[in-house]
C-alpha cells in the first residue's frame, strides 16, 4: 500500500480522557475538515489511563482527509507540579522561590520525560528538567 502524503500537522494540548468538540479541538480540526468526534472518540479511549494529566498530541492530517495521531508525555513543568503536589508555579521566579525538588524528584520526572527529550543521557535529563524546576521558581540541589 503505497504512503499516504501529509497534508498538514497539528499540535495541541489536551487533558487526557476530555477531548471534546469545543476550543481548542474543534476549530483546529474543522478547518482542516476532519470529523471532530472521530478524533475526540479515539484520543479520549487512547489517554485513558492518564486520566486528568495534559497530554500534548501530534495530528498528522492526510490529503484525503483521514488523520493519525501520536501522544506525547506530559509538559515537564505539569510532572514536575504534579511530583511536588503543586498548583502552580511562581509568578516571580527570581526573587519568590516556592519550593525545593530534591535530585530523587528530577530523576523520577527525568525517566517520564526521556521519550521526548533529545538526549539519552540520564544526567543531561535531569540538567533539563532542572531548568525547567529553575524556571518555575523551585530551589534546585547542586547537579555538579
Amino acid at each position: 500500500m503505497a504512503e499516504k502524503k501529509v497534508h498538514t500537522q497539528i499540535k495541541l494540548q489536551i487533558r487526557a480522557g476530555q477531548a471534546n468538540p469545543a476550543p481548542p479541538v474543534g476549530p483546529a480540526l474543522g478547518q482542516h475538515g476532519l470529523n471532530i468526534h472521530d478524533f475526540c472518540t479515539q484520543f479520549n479511549n487512547a489517554s485513558k489511563d492518564r486520566m486528568g494529566d495534559i497530554v500534548p498530541v501530534v495530528i498528522s492530517v492526510y490529503a484525503d482527509r483521514t488523520f493519525s495521531f501520536i501522544m506525547k508525555t506530559p509538559p515537564t513543568s505539569s510532572l514536575i507540579m504534579k511530583v511536588l503536589n503543586l498548583k502552580k508555579g511562581s509568578s516571580n521566579p527570581l526573587l519568590q522561590k516556592i519550593g525545593t525538588i530534591t535530585e530523587d524528584q528530577l530523576r523520577e520526572v527525568a525517566r517520564l520525560k526521556m521519550p521526548d527529550l533529545n538526549t539519552d543521557n540520564e544526567d543531561q535529563a535531569i540538567k533539563i528538567v532542572a531548568g525547567t524546576a529553575r524556571q518555575m521558581g523551585l530551589n534546585i540541589p547542586d547537579l555538579t
